[in-house]
């Protein structure tokens, strides 16, 4: 049996746990191990993690704190190590605001992996609340340099249901080889939080590899409970880092247009923004010049 590494980066997970903790204690797949990578270490939630835990003694774990907070491309990168080193055939890459339907599922994702020699693989992703659609698969729109969701919003009535190929997903819950992270090295730590799995799964296919979806695997996300909807936070790391992403991936014209592009259209955002949001989408895009761009 294959071993299985689940890395989830914890920040101010508190109230997402219980849930998470516990759908993951009644998975059929038996030969894992969860590598808590925390983000916000404090003795109250270091406490909250451990009760629970105790509740679900099936769950095998690691506790790997970390010094402040390192971003999720640096979080998800120390779990990934360690899971390497443990010897790991496959790693998860999930976050903790999600919570699994089906019992089978990490069993069900690992058998297609073997069965079909499949090096990623995703699954669909609902909203929490609405149990509408929210990932079905996705594609690389190099048009815009952004990843886009397939039937975003749509009702989960029987369409995205083909077990296809596809160019984008993110990492919010997606299964890889260990020969993934070999051929394609880690996550770009300047990114710390979003575009950073856009850069990776892009680096990823560009060394011949290719992702599933399966939709017959089904899991429920609590969308951005840790940094909120359009918050500064998100405000500023989106648009640096899609800069950081045009310059590093894209060249000549393209590169040209799609900078371009980019700040037009931040122009309709900054209207609608507010002082705070403002300063911080300006901040943004002048880091995101500023960015000595990975190889």
């Amino acid at each position: 049996m294959k071993k299985l590494g689940l890395v989830t980066v914890l920040y101010k997970s508190d109230d997402v746990l219980q849930g998470f903790i516990k759908r993951l204690s009644i998975q059929t797949y038996r030969n894992c191990l969860l590598y808590f990578v925390d983000n916000s270490v404090n003795d109250a939630s270091t406490q909250l993690l451990y009760n629970i835990l105790s509740q679900y003694p099936n769950v095998s774990f690691k506790y790997l704190p970390q010094q402040g907070n390192t971003g999720v491309a640096a979080g998800n990168n120390a779990g990934i190590k360690v899971a390497l080193q443990d010897e790991c055939d496959y790693v998860l890459l999930l976050n903790n605001d999600i919570e699994i339907e089906q019992d089978n599922l990490l069993e069900q994702m690992i058998c297609k992996a073997e069965d079909s020699k499949e090096s990623i693989i995703v699954p669909k992703i609902l909203f929490y609340d609405t149990r509408k659609i929210w990932m079905a698969g996705g594609y690389m729109d190099h048009c815009r340099a952004l990843g886009v969701h397939y039937g975003m919003n749509k009702s989960n009535e029987g369409n995205y249901n083909i077990e296809t190929h596809i160019s984008y997903a993110p990492t919010c819950f997606m299964l890889l080889s260990k020969q993934v992270f070999e051929k394609t090295g880690l996550m770009d730590e300047q990114y710390f939080a979003y575009y950073d799995d856009t850069d990776f799964v892009l680096r990823a296919l560009k060394k011949g590899f290719t992702m599933l979806y399966m939709p017959s695997q089904v899991i429920l996300h609590k969308v951005s409970s840790s940094a909120g909807i359009n918050s500064a936070f998100y405000v500023y790391y989106s648009n640096r880092n899609k800069l950081y992403f045009i310059r590093k991936h894209y060249k000549g014209f393209k590169r040209a247009w799609l900078i371009a592009y980019s700040l037009v259209s931040r122009c309709v955002f900054w209207f609608n923004y507010d002082k705070q949001r403002k300063q911080k989408l300006i901040q943004g895009l002048k880091d995101g010049f500023a960015l000595k761009v990975n190889s």
